[in-house]
């Protein structure tokens, strides 16, 4: 497989497309067997299981990506499901011309751009559904999502992926190559987003488990934000050693960031700092003076509750 594409395109990729390759992954991997061996990132069996056999590998699951191409540029708006034959490793043609009917009349002007699939690479057997759909669409796209978790990237697990014709050997054979992309977003998908990212547990949740999920996107935020300021701090100090060449651009933009500094060391700004910060420490007193109250209440009733206990039964001794 090639290093990048040479094409020109420019790709746009909205974030509704991830999320549905993502749904469609944990449904189908929900319905396998729970007890499954590790991950293994070259699997080609079938999300489907038309035969009915549980797989010891991580399913994969297929679909197509539709969306616009004007001119250059290349926008992925929106996908739908697949279903995927593994003994022939093709997909079933009436089912997919079905789909794109009924995607044709809620969405006019969306045509099928291509198709996507999981898995950690491009492999040998997707070149046979990229070539059966080009009948559809003479150039399309191939949306890869890695499902398998790694804490140490940064970037999305997602890749697109063009064909190319290539002289391998003398012979003229149709590769995968890379392709760069960009998430484009509209207001109704940055909603919907930031509504699924607050979404609390299935089970409710306790209080602590929110709060500790809360500090836990603060602190990786906090710890984005120092290492890319890390970053800025070595570039500026080699620029002044002379080790790298001198950039205005770059100069003019961190002399903005650090004129915006000194309005949070004004004296409102800490006079407000102190206002919230001692507002928080009230609610917080009167949060424990209530907690102490209520325990408190709970105690007294208990003693009443026992001394007219006590007393009733001295009563009837002194009677007796």
């Amino acid at each position: 497989m090639a290093s990048s594409s040479s094409s020109g395109l420019t790709f746009k990729l909205h974030p509704l497309v991830i999320v549905n390759i993502s749904d469609h992954y944990t449904r189908v991997k929900s319905q396998m067997n729970p007890t499954l061996a590790p991950p293994h990132a070259n699997n080609a069996a079938a999300p489907n299981g038309g035969d009915g056999v549980v797989s010891s590998l991580p399913p994969r699951v297929y679909g197509c990506v539709i969306g616009v191409q004007k001119g250059r540029t290349v926008e992925i708006f929106n996908s739908f499901e697949l279903l995927y034959d593994p003994s022939t490793h093709s997909l079933d043609r009436p089912f997919l011309e079905k789909k794109q009917e009924l995607y044709k009349k809620v969405f006019p002007h969306f045509y099928i751009l291509g198709w996507y699939s999981t898995g950690s690479d491009a492999e040998e057997s997707d070149m046979h559904i990229h070539k059966a759909l080009m009948d559809i669409n003479e150039s399309p796209v191939y949306v890869l999502l890695n499902p398998s978790i790694n804490h140490s990237q940064k970037d999305l697990p997602v890749s697109i992926y063009e064909s190319e014709l290539h002289v391998i050997d003398g012979i003229p054979q149709l590769i995968f190559v890379l392709s760069s992309y960009t998430i484009e977003t509209v207001e109704a998908e940055r909603i919907s987003v930031d509504h699924v990212a607050h979404l609390k547990p299935s089970d409710g949740g306790s209080a602590a488990t929110q709060l500790a999920a809360h500090l836990t996107g603060i602190h990786s935020a906090i710890k984005m934000l120092h290492s890319r300021i890390k970053v800025l701090h070595h570039y500026l100090v080699a620029m002044q050693k002379g080790d790298v060449p001198c950039e205005n651009s770059l100069l003019r933009q961190v002399s903005s960031l650090l004129r915006r500094l000194p309005a949070i060391e004004s004296g409102k700004f800490q006079d407000d700092f102190l206002m919230e910060y001692n507002d928080t420490l009230l609610i917080s007193y009167l949060a424990m003076l209530t907690n102490c109250s209520s325990g408190m209440n709970e105690l007294v009733d208990k003693f009443n509750t026992a001394y007219d206990r006590h007393t009733r039964r001295g009563g009837r001794t002194a009677f007796m």
